[in-house]
């Protein structure tokens, strides 16, 4: 292990560790008990454990590096009677830490022994590490088979620093450390994916191991189509780099409104996004998706990018759908399909035709109980015998782009 602190190493302190006590450490890493807790437990039940064999630690972090479009890692501090500090690190503190020690160890994959007063590699302004009176820290590189680096390190008060006894010590449970912490990145990597690409309700069926083809179940649910008006001719006017971020932008407004009251997006279609309010209550469910849909259309109000005024039109179902895999060999899709799922998208394209901001069907409004709903009489919908009596919202009237 690297020595960078300005001072030579002041000989070996003993330590009230034993074969024993160190071997006890090392299946408690890697037995059920480790396996059973949570991040937070695993760094207090180590820290608790190295302290009670004599090791000096008076800080313990590791610093977890995941895959997220947000998130880039997640920070865990343990201090002897104190509770664990938990910090969801995003992906702008990369370059609060390049000039730090610690970046340097993820970067080089070698361990580093920096001291308080070391010159070359300031690490005190971390805010883990700020006003601790610590005096040095020994860093370690958690190298997972693949993927990001992680990192472990330890801090000691102790003015003399740890000595060398104490840091082959350190070296000896590494191994174990980053196998543990390595089976837990990857399963909160697997979750954050899965959760960012279909949703945290299709994940669980996944991670569940539902995930044959044909393999589908029968649902009652609120359903919404939220579709952004005027795409079209925008796309065609506006360079491709400011599409993308009208439709960045606008997703920011839709999608933590649908989540905000319940729902699951289930698929962006171009401009357009899908979502289910899944409830053993009905009228629940409808109020959630008419809620979501408040919340956009309001937030929507005004509101442009770069000039470009953006607005949207909602249609609102309750039915009966078929939830799973479609798809065909190695290469599955998560979807909903049925009668009711073609009738929103009918409804959604009666949106534009009547000049409606919202459309419901009557299986919504009579579910979702509330004065404000008026109908716009029947219409002949493509693909439908009979004309469907299709209602609005009194207040949300607007034109079509």
């Amino acid at each position: 292990m690297q020595n960078h602190s300005t001072r030579k190493d002041k000989g070996a302190i003993a330590l009230n560790a034993d074969q024993s006590s160190v071997l006890s450490i090392l299946e408690w890493l890697s037995g059920d008990e480790c396996h059973s807790v949570d991040e937070a437990g695993l760094i207090a039940g180590l820290g608790k454990r190295l302290r009670q064999i004599g090791l000096p630690i008076d800080r313990l972090t590791l610093h977890l590096m995941t895959l997220h479009p947000e998130i880039l890692g997640r920070t865990l501090a343990w201090a002897p009677g104190e509770p664990v500090e938990v910090h969801d690190r995003e992906h702008g503190m990369k370059m609060a830490y390049a000039s730090s020690p610690l970046r340097k160890v993820m970067d080089s994959r070698e361990p580093m022994i920096v001291d308080a007063n070391d010159p070359i590699w300031p690490w005190q302004h971390i805010d883990v590490f700020e006003n601790r009176g610590l005096v040095q820290l020994v860093i370690a590189p958690l190298c997972n088979v693949d993927g990001p680096v992680s990192a472990a390190v330890f801090a000691t008060k102790r003015p003399s620093g740890f000595s060398l006894s104490e840091v082959q010590l350190i070296e000896r449970i590494l191994p174990a450390l980053r196998n543990t912490c390595e089976m837990r990145v990857m399963r909160q990597a697997e979750l954050s994916l899965l959760d960012v690409y279909i949703g945290p309700m299709t994940a669980q069926r996944i991670l569940a191991g539902r995930i044959r083809q044909g393999e589908i179940e029968t649902m009652e649910a609120a359903l919404l189509l939220c579709d952004l008006r005027g795409f079209t001719a925008l796309s065609n006017q506006l360079p491709a780099e400011k599409v993308l971020e009208l439709l960045n932008a606008y997703f920011d407004v839709v999608v933590p409104a649908i989540t905000t009251y319940g729902g699951e997006v289930l698929k962006f279609m171009g401009d357009a996004v899908l979502a289910f309010f899944p409830s053993s209550d009905a009228a629940a469910a409808c109020e959630q998706a008419l809620a979501a849909t408040d919340r956009v259309l309001e937030q929507l109000s005004g509101f442009a990018v770069d000039g470009v005024s953006v607005g949207a039109a909602v249609a609102l179902h309750y039915g009966r759908v078929s939830y799973g895999n479609i798809g065909s060999g190695r290469r599955l899709d998560f979807t909903v399909i049925g009668p009711d799922v073609n009738l929103l998208s009918r409804i959604q394209t009666a949106c534009g035709t009547l000049g409606k901001a919202v459309l419901m069907s009557d299986a919504f409004r009579e579910r979702v109980g509330t004065t404000r709903v008026v109908s716009t009489r029947f219409h002949h919908l493509k693909g439908f015998e009979e004309p469907i009596e299709l209602f609005t919202i009194s207040t949300s009237d607007r034109q079509a782009d």
